[in-house]
Parts: C-alpha cells; sequence; structure tokens
C-alpha cells in the first residue's frame, strides 16, 4: 500500500484569465510576505501566480489569501502564505533541480514550486489527501509533479537522489533516509521538533563530502509528521 502511485501529473489543464483573486494574491504577497523579507523576485512570482483558494476546501475559499494556516481536513493544515513563501525561498531551487516533498497536504507548496523547478515529488501519508491534491494539480498545469501515498520517512528511493528536499511536516528528527536521498551539495529544508510548541525551521546543507550542516531559522508550528511504522 505504501507503495501506490496514486498520480504522475501529465496533462495540462492550465488555469487562465481572472480569478477573482488576483488583488487579494497582490495584497498577500506585499503585506504578508515581502514586508516580512522575502525578495526572491522568482519566489514572490510564484506566489503571485499560484490559486491558493483552489487547494482549500470550498467553504474557506473567501479566506485562502489571510495570512493564516486553514483545515484541510484528516488533522492536516495548508500553511500560512508567508511560511510557504520562506520555506521556498530558503530552499534556493534553480530550475533545473528535482525536489521532494515530504506532506503534499493540498498540493498547495508542490504548485509553488512547480514553475521553479524542473521536477517536484512529493509524497502523503494520508491516501484521501493525496488523490484530492493530485487531482487539484492535475487541474492547475503542474504537469511537473508527481504524487505518491506512502511513508515519508523512506522517502521516495526509486527517484533518488533529489537536489532539494522539503518536509511541510514535522518530525522528532529528520530521518537519515532523506539524508541519504540528498545529492551532495544538496540543501533540505524542514520543521523539526516533539511537538508543535517546541518546534524550529531548519536548514541542512549536505556538503560535496557528504557532511551535513545545519542552522536554525526560527520557532514555527506545524502538524506531526507521522509514519506507517
Amino acid at each position: 500500500m505504501g507503495n501506490l502511485v496514486v498520480a504522475t501529473v501529465s496533462i495540462v489543464l492550465l488555469v487562465s484569465g481572472p480569478d477573482g483573486f488576483t488583488e487579494s494574491r497582490e495584497r498577500m504577497v506585499k503585506h504578508q510576505i515581502q514586508a516580512r523579507g522575502v525578495r526572491d523576485a522568482q519566489v514572490l512570482k510564484a506566489m503571485r501566480d499560484t490559486p491558493r483558494h483552489l487547494f482549500v476546501p470550498e467553504k474557506l475559499r473567501s479566506h485562502a489569501y489571510e495570512d493564516t494556516p486553514l483545515p484541510i481536513g484528516f488533522g492536516q493544515t495548508i500553511s500560512q502564505p508567508y511560511i510557504v513563501a520562506a520555506m521556498t525561498e530558503l530552499l534556493d531551487v534553480e530550475p533545473g533541480h528535482r525536489v521532494l516533498e515530504i506532506g503534499t497536504g493540498s498540493g498547495y507548496q508542490a504548485a509553488v514550486l512547480s514553475p521553479l523547478v524542473r521536477e517536484v515529488f512529493s509524497m502523503e501519508i494520508v491516501e484521501d489527501l493525496a488523490k484530492s491534491a493530485a487531482l487539484t494539480l492535475r487541474q492547475t498545469g503542474c504537469s511537473n509533479v508527481s504524487v505518491r501515498y506512502g511513508d515519508g520517512y523512506k522517502g521516495w528511493p526509486e527517484k533518488a537522489p533529489f537536489d532539494r528536499i522539503i518536509l511541510t511536516a514535522a518530525p522528532p528528527e529528520i530521518p537519515q533516509a532523506l539524508f541519504d536521498q540528498l545529492v551532495p551539495g544538496g540543501k533540505l529544508v524542514a520543521p523539526v521538533g516533539s511537538s508543535p510548541l517546541n518546534q524550529e525551521l531548519v536548514v541542512v546543507d549536505k556538503g560535496r563530502d557528504g557532511k551535513l550542516k545545519r542552522r536554525t531559522v526560527f520557532p514555527v508550528r506545524f502538524v506531526p509528521m507521522v509514519t506507517n511504522n
């Protein structure tokens, strides 16, 4: 069950034209993201262009561009826009990169990464979320994102190695399997902590010699990263 590939997104169904939220996204970027120090022009463009309202439950779409996480069911949330932007900037991606995401959730983080990199491989342990995220990503034209239902603690060894790895749920400690699947010279960004009250966002650089260098960025609060084991 853990090896089931839910969807490889390969059909482009672009959302084009005005969607009624363009001004809301612009305000979100200006007041929530740029105002807090995110400066990467490509990240800001991705945040402006990605229709966050399509990645939240329909009844919450009027709140999609507010400065807050929102529930998406199954005890999971979509992160507040600033956190998504800040983590994306910290990931320091390049157009040719292959990125592993642990914790697909609604698919929003993968959608933000999609125009910035070559491929995104995203894993989700809640099967229903994996299926719905894959569908939304397909409908929004994210043709370079693949979603897999499975245990993120094990990574996605069949697609490794990855240039970048991002976690959108917090493990007590980062699994060794993820470091093993990161290329020398790669980077990993993750919330880490045994409870939501003591989590920190960390960046880990893997040197060309395989040695890991870790730095803490700021306190965060994420849902716990769970395992099937």
